[in-house]
């Protein structure tokens, strides 16, 4: 019998997906008491930089983690004040690629989904690293 893994292609979105899915869930599960990384800076750039209120320690980073891979579970968006504008910015930088021909406007999505949910899974190992680093247990 076949994995759920195995089912899929390597590059696969549904496979993508599930693995971010998966990795939030071992945070989850290894993150017993998340506000220990409050206060706790991240040593990455991207965090604060360009959502700038949105993850100003790792506890930010943690929930920022967990609500997107709920969005992405229950394909609900919810829109804030600050994401709105965010998007609207966005949308209207990608305007022009709207007449473009449909398959390579999918494809160029597809490209920065895996891109991003690669990103994101990533930084969720790391953030759990991370929490193992602060209660001393070794990896």
């Amino acid at each position: 019998m076949q994995s759920a893994e195995t089912k899929f292609n390597k590059n696969s979105l549904l496979l993508a997906l599930r693995r971010y899915s998966s990795t939030v869930s071992d945070m989850e599960q290894t993150i017993l008491l998340p506000s220990l990384l409050r206060d706790v800076p991240s040593d990455e750039v991207w965090d604060c930089d360009t959502a700038e209120e949105s993850c100003r320690d790792l506890y930010d980073k943690y929930l920022m983690l967990k609500a997107i891979r709920n969005t992405a579970e229950s394909g609900l968006i919810p829109l804030d004040d600050h994401n709105a504008k965010n998007n609207m910015a966005l949308n209207q930088t990608l305007e022009p690629l709207l007449d473009t021909d449909p398959e390579a406007l999918f494809r160029f999505h597809l490209r920065g989904l895996f891109s991003v949910m690669s990103v994101l899974t990533k930084k969720t190992r790391d953030l759990t690293e991370k929490y193992m680093d602060i209660i001393g247990v070794a990896n």
